[in-house]
């Protein structure tokens, strides 16, 4: 099998879980980067800015530049600027991720109607009265846009709540079906490929948005069984099978160098 030497490597629950890295990330990126691979990242989890998730990789051994990071904040502030008034005002219920990518492009945040838009994504920060503030707001007839639909995320004691529990309360409480950016969804789609190019290898944890990712960029899809599927087993090992399937992306490595050669 000849591999594209480009790698679109998820975050959570392949790298690290909450803040604890998950051992052998460090030394297996540097492989994978010796081998002569580009390994990018996609996170649909939307909390963080570029810089920290940066900040972040660099603090357990991974350097990384900002154009290495793709984030479904990200996704949503392009899927709004695709269909967006130009400087539209838009609410937020979501963290700081959110707001950096809002505001680069040039989007008003504002805390009541009116408002174009309503974007939820995973905040600690969340609570009944900003969900009864964001629903109101959809109700007057802002779009309801979620950075993802995750409903849980891999932390270092077991699973925390993702964005897809707080955007189905929002939805709920406004009755309005959300407009979905991050992973596996065509916005997203549209950023890795603007990025990273036509041809690549999907690392994840999660097969219905790593491997559905995959799936639609058409490039093969390495499951590691160090988050969501496996050892949490919230989702089950796909049948058939992923083109590689490994404990952890150190396991994984030597299967992909191995297939490029």
């Amino acid at each position: 099998m000849t591999l594209p030497r480009v790698i679109c490597c998820d975050l959570d629950g392949v790298i690290w879980r909450g803040d604890e890295p998950i051992p052998g990330g460090d030394v297996a990126v540097a492989q994978l980067r010796a081998a002569g691979f580009r390994v990018a990242f996609m996170t649909n989890n939307s909390s963080g800015r570029v810089a920290d998730y940066v900040d972040k990789l660099a603090g357990m051994g991974i350097p990384a530049d900002p154009d290495d990071v793709i984030t479904s904040a990200q996704a949503a502030a392009a899927l709004l600027a695709d269909t967006a008034s130009p400087g539209a005002r838009v609410h937020m219920l979501a963290g700081p991720g959110v707001a950096e990518a809002l505001t680069a492009e040039g989007f008003e945040l504002v805390a009541d109607a009116p408002a174009e838009a309503v974007v939820v994504g995973f905040s600690r920060d969340f609570d009944f009265d900003r969900l009864a503030r964001a629903a109101d707001i959809v109700r007057a007839g802002a779009r309801l846009v979620a950075t993802n639909t995750d409903p849980t995320y891999p932390a270092a004691h077991g699973l925390l709540p993702g964005a897809g529990s707080l955007v189905a309360a929002v939805s709920t409480a406004s009755g309005a079906t959300p407009e979905v950016a991050g992973k596996p969804a065509p916005p997203t789609v549209a950023l890795v490929r603007a990025r990273l190019g036509n041809e690549g290898i999907v690392i994840g944890d999660r097969p219905s948005t790593d491997g559905a990712l995959a799936a639609a960029l058409g490039w093969p899809f390495g499951l590691v069984l160090s988050g969501i599927a496996g050892t949490q087993n919230e989702e089950a090992i796909p049948d058939p099978r992923p083109a590689f399937v490994a404990a952890d992306i150190a396991s994984i490595v030597p299967q992909l160098i191995t297939a490029r050669d």
